[in-house]
């Protein structure tokens, strides 16, 4: 049987969330699901992992060569293997909330207009999370604003020129969709997944599910160092220059001029 929906899972060194992310997925009802694992270790530590799961679905492959961190770059190798029309980049550490994926794949079925669905983002680690809590209470809350204004231009405006409305493992994106827009971009050296999706909803439109989309771990990472912001500044400057080349200067100021009008209403 074809599937409904392709699983897209890069991972690196981390077995055991790796295990827990693809059981995730095993453990989704009324959706139809094939799981790519790619591989970004030279060494192949995941395969012991994958193997687990060998008649589960579970497609095993290796990067062609390491992408020295740069995610975009494992996404984009795993996209053509994928045979479902609905792909879901799910990072190694994430975990699929349980109907998550049966709801998506009414709301695809229902608006053929629309190339993304997502919710909200619930941050869970073994440190202490409020603080990404409150962020992506505030993302959602704002995303339901964004929702208002129909399937594009709030979104847009929020995802180019605000805080960011969900991470990669949140949303769910046509492949068609994928296509369209090139895949991930991998200049940006953050925020890849902010600019991925940022340009799918600006070429296919977004709905917001009014339910949590993803379970994000927390943990020692790059985003909480304190010296971060001049490489998101870096990712951001590439982010805008890629819009305005591809859709002109009066495109690009006209919708930042919204997203600062957005600001003042909901401030």
């Amino acid at each position: 049987m074809k599937p409904e929906i392709s699983v897209i899972i890069p991972t690196f060194r981390r077995p055991e969330p790796l295990a827990a992310a693809i059981e995730s997925v095993l453990a989704q009802t009324g959706a139809a699901c094939e799981i790519i694992v790619i591989d970004d270790c030279p060494d192949g530590g995941a395969e012991p992992v994958a193997r687990r799961y060998a008649g589960c679905g579970l497609t095993y492959l290796r990067s062609p060569a390491p992408s020295g961190g740069r995610p975009a770059l494992v996404r984009n190798f795993g996209l053509p293997h994928a045979r479902a029309g609905i792909i879901h980049f799910l990072d190694d550490d994430d975990l699929a909330p349980e109907g998550y994926y049966a709801e998506a794949l009414e709301v695809f079925a229902s608006r053929p207009d629309i190339g993304v669905v997502f919710g909200k983002v619930e941050p869970f680690g073994d440190i202490d999370v409020s603080s990404e809590r409150d962020f992506f209470e505030a993302a959602f809350r704002r995303a339901r604003r964004c929702s208002r204004l129909g399937p594009k231009l709030g979104f847009s405006a929020a995802m180019f020129f605000q805080r960011t409305l969900l991470i990669c493992s949140a949303g769910m994106v046509r492949k068609s969709c994928v296509e369209a827009i090139g895949g991930f971009d991998p200049e940006p050296s953050l925020a890849e997944d902010v600019d991925f999706f940022a340009r799918a909803i600006r070429h296919s439109g977004a709905y917001l599910l009014d339910r949590t989309s993803i379970h994000y771990r927390i943990g020692p990472s790059l985003m909480r160092l304190p010296d971060r912001q001049p490489l998101i500044d870096s990712s951001y400057r590439a982010i805008h220059s890629r819009y305005r080349r591809e859709h002109g200067a009066v495109d690009f100021y006209a919708l930042k001029t919204f997203a600062k009008i957005l600001d003042r209403l909901h401030a």
